[in-house]
């Protein structure tokens, strides 16, 4: 009964969908995207003002790893979305509207990274990895993460990752 559900999940995968969902998927991708440096922007001048830290567009341009003028370009178009505010001097600071992007981004990052650690990857991959999936999870799949996470997940792939060596006559792999 299971291979058949199993056999039927993977045909259903690689099945072609029709054009108008297929072209969904596509569209949901590129909006994301061009999303994609906006909130990571907003995040990082959140996680700098929350540390006691000034948002300046040095510290942006050094933690991106991008020039200082790319950063002076998305700030203008920052400012222009109602997303911060800058004042001479003394930096970059987040509208009421870009903290409340900032905060749905972190939510993201915390459960996609939570995940991933649950899955068993590394501490520095599952930070990395957050970074760029944060961006491209629904809340359809994120609430799928949470409920996973939330029924032990965790403590399954530990038994997945010690019982398969042992079957093999290795030793079990310990994070």
């Amino acid at each position: 009964m299971r291979q058949n559900n199993l056999q039927r999940l993977k045909k259903a995968a690689d099945t072609l969908p029709d054009s108008k969902i297929h072209s969904e998927g596509f569209r949901a991708n590129r909006m994301a995207r061009q999303n994609a440096l906006i909130e990571d922007y907003v995040e990082l001048i959140a996680d700098l003002l929350d540390e006691g830290q000034e948002a300046r567009q040095v510290d942006l341009a050094e933690r991106l790893g991008v020039s200082q003028p790319t950063v002076a370009k998305m700030l203008v178009r920052l400012t222009a979305d109602g997303l911060v505010a800058r004042k001479p001097y003394r930096g970059v600071f987040l509208t009421g509207e870009g903290r409340e992007m900032a905060e749905a981004v972190r939510s993201r990052h915390r459960i996609v990274e939570a995940f991933l650690l649950s899955l068993g990857v590394s501490q520095e991959n599952a930070r990395i990895d957050a970074e760029g999936l944060e961006h491209y999870v629904s809340a359809e799949t994120l609430d799928a993460f949470q409920r996973a996470m939330n029924a032990g997940l965790a403590q399954f792939m530990m038994n997945v990752r010690c019982s398969v060596p042992k079957r093999a006559g290795l030793e079990p792999v310990r994070p």
